[in-house]
């Protein structure tokens, strides 16, 4: 554990004896470090690598009141002594990766973005109601308001697993995919990942974000350093659509597209995830 702001974050590193660089790797919102499993082990045989929890994920401690994700990831740089890292982000870790590039770029070495959000980037309305009615609807409107409030008195693990399952459904294996479409092991992990980031958030305390002022989507042509987009196929439209903003906004920006491949790459395709990412650090470090 590190300690930032009285909250303890959760964290793993690996490293060899004489690493070549430092990657840190943060985890999408349906998520937690566990996602990462493939890419750290084998980045770490070159790679200071590490991963770590965010507040509210995983076995960090709870996010309350006024949260400022890429606060915290240079908090953990901090604590962990790391002057300079490549960040690699997925989803909503993308989001966070890209704001501290903007923040404190002479710490970013390079980011490498997959699936990823873009604070201050408008969702499509097609994509919010598509959405509610495949994964809001898989638990009753009067309880699931009362879940998002923090009011309910108990929270049904059933209703946790059903929209933990419809979630993956929709988004990590893709909206014109099946089940099918991912291994057991894969849609037993992403699940099992969901379910805990939806018990957390439905049984914790309120929090609300702070991002940056301008936002990240009006700056990326400030972005400087060297940056890989990846993008899987299968992925929720909207979602895909910001890997075309990351491309044609940040400075020489590269892209993978990735077929039959839905939100979560770095899980459903560890090993094509991890050499992208072998040869975009090979000449940064």
């Amino acid at each position: 554990m590190v300690i930032v702001g009285n909250v303890g974050l959760a964290y793993e590193q690996a490293a060899p004896e004489r690493p070549a660089g430092t990657v840190v790797f943060l985890h999408a919102g349906v998520a937690d470090m566990r996602m990462w499993e493939h890419q750290f082990g084998s980045l770490s045989e070159r790679y200071r690598v590490i991963r770590y929890d965010r507040r509210g994920h995983g076995r960090s401690g709870a996010a309350e009141g006024e949260v400022c994700h890429h606060e915290d990831l240079l908090a953990v740089m901090d604590a962990l002594g790391v002057e300079r890292a490549a960040l690699v982000g997925s989803s909503m870790g993308g989001a966070y990766a890209t704001e501290a590039a903007l923040a404190a770029p002479s710490r970013v070495a390079a980011l490498a973005l997959i699936g990823s959000g873009l604070a201050g980037h408008q969702w499509p309305q097609e994509m919010l109601d598509q959405a509610g009615e495949r994964v809001h609807a898989s638990v009753p409107a009067d309880r699931l308001a009362r879940y998002r409030a923090g009011t309910a008195g108990h929270v049904d693990p059933a209703d946790v697993r059903a929209m933990a399952e419809a979630h993956t459904l929709w988004q990590v294996a893709g909206p014109d995919r099946s089940r099918d479409a991912l291994t057991d092991e894969v849609w037993k992990s992403a699940v099992e990942m969901c379910r805990l980031v939806f018990e957390r958030d439905w049984t914790g305390p309120r929090s609300t974000e702070r991002h940056l002022t301008p936002p990240a989507a009006a700056r990326l042509h400030e972005i400087t350093a060297p940056t890989l987009v990846i993008n899987g196929l299968s992925d929720v439209p909207g979602i895909q659509a910001v890997s075309g903003l990351l491309t044609s906004g940040i400075p020489a920006a590269r892209r993978i597209d990735l077929p039959q491949t839905g939100h979560l790459p770095p899980v459903e395709r560890p090993e094509e995830v991890t050499a992208a990412l072998r040869t975009f650090l090979a000449p940064i470090f």
